[in-house]
């Protein structure tokens, strides 16, 4: 018989952690934004927080938070292609899980189009991945001891005092609230790097039967 498993034993398992780990300092090597366990965990968290406040199933939202919690782990192997190499190494252990292949399916659509060069919105899970994880913009992601030496997204990250993604269920609206210090990143930088972000929450959320709004210190841009 086919396990339903949870995050909770997704979190346990040994190579899952060596996984996530490498990843991290693939990262850091390159010098690329947080992508490890707090990131993880945060996207996790929201995607099933999204579902389960718009009245899906308790499954549908564990499974988004298990594909939002590894939704990243390709950048072990490659950082160009990791959506790719995640779905690779999902369907590994997945499959080793004794997964169903309707869960399965679920979990791999979550992972492989959480990035914004190609993914796309395909059904509940993974659009709420897709909105999870763009909504991280923190100075928690930031990775560079040097100001001086901050790039784009070092500094709009840093930029960013605080980020709260909330959903009204009775208005239908997905709303990302970010407050930038405007000593290091501007609105307009914000909309220059992230775009195509906000872009493809705005298509995830239409999917959720939902509408994706943006209010970046007290203005409301979406």
């Amino acid at each position: 018989m086919a396990a339903n498993i949870t995050l909770a034993e997704i979190e346990q398992r040994e190579d899952i952690r060596v996984y996530m780990t490498t990843a991290a300092r693939n990262m850091d090597l390159i010098g690329y934004t947080e992508h490890g366990f707090r990131h993880a965990e945060l996207t996790a968290n929201v995607a099933r927080r999204i579902l389960l406040d718009l009245r899906y199933s308790e499954r549908e939202a564990e499974l988004a938070a298990i594909a939002g919690y590894l939704h990243d782990i390709g950048n072990a192997v490659n950082r160009e292609f990791h959506p790719q190499a995640t779905v690779m190494i999902a369907f590994h252990v997945l499959s080793d899980m004794d997964v169903s292949p309707e869960d399965l399916i679920e979990v791999l659509c979550g992972v492989a189009n959480h990035d914004e060069e190609a993914g796309e919105p395909f059904g509940p899970i993974a659009a709420a991945v897709i909105i999870a994880d763009k909504c991280d913009v923190s100075r928690d992601r930031v990775r560079n001891p040097e100001p001086t030496t901050f790039d784009e997204h070092d500094r709009i990250n840093y930029a960013a005092i605080s980020s709260q993604l909330s959903v009204d269920v009775e208005k239908k609206v997905i709303l990302l609230e970010l407050v930038i210090d405007p000593k290091f990143g501007s609105v307009m930088e914000y909309f220059e790097l992230f775009l195509q972000r906000m872009v493809m929450s705005r298509r995830a959320a239409t999917v959720l039967g939902c509408r994706f709004s943006l209010v970046i210190n007290g203005a409301r841009l979406i």
